[in-house]
């Protein structure tokens, strides 16, 4: 009923920059929060960054300042763009967003099928 498809990750070098992407499509009435998370080996996964429907942003603290989650609305997509990567930002990136069904029934929680990024030399 509802998918979330992600985009945009891959082999970056230290310093360097990704724009990750998030589009949900299916019977979506309305997407209340969106956000980022992410999961590297042996770690439980943890949230990246968040955004609600009106815009209101709330980050890790370890990203403030580096990335900067942002919506469109009409378009039912969320973007992270990640500056000044890390070798410690390695993991997989995973999309999430709180749906509610075109029928009314929600908010569900949906997760994206995660985006690998590495950053390596």
């Amino acid at each position: 009923q509802v998918q979330l498809v992600e985009s945009g990750g891959g082999l970056v070098q230290p310093g360097g920059s990704l724009r990750l992407s998030c589009a949900a499509s299916g019977s979506i009435f309305s997407i209340y929060d969106m956000g980022w998370y992410r999961q590297a080996p042996g770690s439980q996964r943890e949230l990246v960054a968040a955004i609600t429907s009106g815009g209101s942003t709330n980050y890790a603290d370890s990203e403030k300042g580096r990335f900067t989650i942002s919506r469109d609305n009409a378009k039912n997509t969320v973007y992270l763009q990640m500056n000044s990567l890390k070798p410690e930002d390695t993991a997989v990136y995973y999309c999430n967003a709180r749906i509610v069904y075109s029928w009314g029934e929600g908010p569900y929680d949906y997760w994206g099928q995660g985006t690998q990024v590495t950053v390596s030399s």
